[in-house]
């Protein structure tokens, strides 16, 4: 019998891990998708907060509705805008490509509407946590908005994969009737 190389032994330990789906191959899993998400948050907030800030439609609705409520200045309810702008966008993919790759034992590799709902309902808790640290960071903090930017998408990992892992791909029944 032959020895076992020892890339061989590796590569058969990381597909065993896969296989089991471990905590931490699932977190690792859930940060490699997390990476192209966040290219496409960061791509769309960065363009949405170009856009409306050249708008002068938009930076008068930002004042109107800041004079109105009450509830922040002008230009944090422009950032607020422009991140649940590239949230929208962003959520949709992740849970396609998690439901796909990260959680596929747990969902079956089937996209299903009421998972959906609770995966974008489970990421408005990473929404308010991102939009948060966004403002914090950058307006308190006073670090520029990109940089703000990045420690909010930090944060929101955090709240994400532990939402997703605990409540929105948790091991149960399913009932198949509500696929997408």
């Amino acid at each position: 019998m032959a020895p076992v190389s020892p890339y061989r032994s590796f590569r058969n330990m990381v597909a065993d891990a896969w296989r089991q789906r471990a905590l931490s191959v699932k977190a690792l899993s859930f940060g490699l998708i997390g990476v192209v998400n966040t290219a496409v948050d960061w791509g769309v907030f960065l363009a949405a907060r170009a856009v409306l800030e050249r708008s002068a439609m938009a930076l008068g609705a930002f004042t109107s509705l800041a004079d109105f409520c009450h509830c922040g200045a002008p230009a944090t309810l422009l950032l607020i805008g422009a991140n649940v702008m590239s949230w929208s966008v962003a959520v949709t993919g992740s849970y396609v490509l998690n439901s796909s790759i990260t959680f596929a034992a747990e969902s079956g590799r089937k996209l299903r509407w009421r998972d959906y709902a609770t995966f974008v309902g489970s990421g408005i808790f990473g929404l308010l946590g991102n939009t948060a640290t966004l403002i914090f960071v950058a307006q308190v903090l006073l670090l520029p908005v990109w940089l703000a930017k990045g420690f909010a998408i930090l944060a929101s990992f955090v709240l994400n994969f532990s939402l997703s892992h605990f409540v929105v791909f948790r091991v149960r029944a399913r009932d198949d009737s509500s696929d997408v």
